[in-house]
């Protein structure tokens, strides 16, 4: 087997299912395997999934293990030559698989690949290349000066955002969102830390295999990541959890480094997660009391769609009273998609432009928002064969 695809889930199932649909298209022509390792979920995932993706192995588990528990287990059962840990609230372009087998297979060095990450609007996000956060790197970044001088290879190591978004470049950290890496360099490093549950056993993966010789690369290749759509960050054990797993890396790796430098990152992230918990606290109190603004009116919608499409997907907008345009178009008639039709939409409120799957190819829609990304127009897609539409907020079926 070439590549073993592990995607671990908890109660995303309409997530997964896109994920799934552009996984397939991506793997093909490819010797591949896909694992769904389900952490419990609630609302009836693997049963879902079951039925739409036969060949798809599934591993349900009678409790939450946490990512990397959960990556371990499909980790420990399969023997590919390389392992793909990718988010369920992902697309992956159609030839972005292809491109990271081609380049792994022709640099015996590099021990994992990351690849360049959109946000739901088309930005390119910092996540998608990292440096390790040292004392000092993690200082920078918290007291604010990664972000004042972001291209400072000193001050902006944390998001390495001195390297250039369309070259291939070496990085530190491989975001788990999306994380290509070689099964001889895991067996060297070891898999990933359990102690993490959810954040940090990324970074603590890549600094291992960096300390086996092995180098880690940045692609600039697209995927969307829908950023948190399996977790719920408005939460305080997200919080707790998040906070707890810089901690528990600093320790490991940094336990030894003298008290000056070590008490101050402590204080930082103890503060920065009290402002987190105090920031959640005054936000439910507002919303208690009325004060939050319902930006749900405001919302407009412009399907881009097939004539096979148009109809089931004004039934379903119509069916949930949806402010929309619709334009019938696929990727032939209409290559550049929603960028063509900027005069119809309104840039004083929030705008999802929809594209059909069916009709437009998922690398060219992310390779449309990344044109011109813009704060106020969101991706969305529609899918006839399940007759969904999927934003960063919701869904639709």
């Amino acid at each position: 087997m070439k590549l073993t695809v592990i995607i671990v889930s908890y109660n995303v199932k309409h997530y997964i299912e896109q994920c799934l649909d552009s996984l397939y298209r991506a793997l093909q022509g490819i010797e591949a395997e896909i694992y769904v390792v389900d952490n419990h979920s609630k609302d009836n995932s693997v049963e879902y999934l079951q039925q739409r993706f036969t060949d798809v192995k599934f591993i349900a588990c009678n409790h939450n293990l946490g990512f990397a528990r959960a990556n371990n287990l499909a980790i420990n059962r399969t023997e590919s030559d390389y392992i793909l840990l990718l988010n369920p609230d992902t697309i992956v372009g159609e030839n972005v698989i292809k491109d990271s087998l081609a380049f792994m297979d022709s640099h015996d060095e590099a021990g994992g690949l990351g690849v360049q990450m959109l946000k739901c609007n088309g930005e390119k996000a910092l996540e998608s290349r990292r440096g390790l956060p040292t004392p000092l790197t993690a200082f920078y970044k918290m007291c604010g000066l990664c972000a004042k001088y972001p291209k400072n290879k000193k001050f902006g190591k944390y998001y390495m955002g001195y390297l250039p978004w369309d070259e291939q470049g070496q990085i530190e950290v491989i975001s788990g969102a999306y994380c290509f890496l070689r099964r001889e360099a895991v067996k060297q490093a070891g898999a990933l830390d359990e102690d993490f549950f959810m954040y940090g056993e990324d970074i603590d993966l890549s600094y291992r295999i960096l300390k086996k010789g092995y180098t880690n690369w940045y692609l600039p290749i697209k995927i969307l990541h829908y950023k948190g759509e399996s977790t719920q960050k408005s939460s305080f054990r997200y919080v707790h959890v998040f906070y707890d797993a810089m901690l528990i890396f600093f320790k490991k790796h940094y336990g030894n480094v003298a008290s000056w430098i070590s008490v101050p990152i402590k204080l930082a992230i103890y503060f920065k997660a009290a402002c987190a918990l105090l920031g959640m606290i005054f936000g439910r109190i507002h919303k208690v009391l009325g004060f939050s603004h319902n930006d749900n009116k405001d919302i407009e919608y412009l399907f881009l769609v097939s004539e096979k499409s148009k109809e089931l997907c004004c039934n379903l907008a119509h069916k949930k009273g949806l402010n929309f345009k619709i334009k019938e178009c696929d990727e032939m008639s209409n290559p550049k998609g929603h960028l063509t039709l900027m005069h119809k939409i309104n840039k004083k409120v929030c705008t999802y432009v929809v594209y059909d799957v069916n009709a437009f190819r998922y690398e060219t829609i992310l390779n449309i928002f990344s044109q011109c990304p813009q704060q106020n127009i969101l991706m969305g897609t529609f899918n006839a064969n399940s007759r969904t539409i999927i934003t960063n907020q919701e869904i639709l079926k």
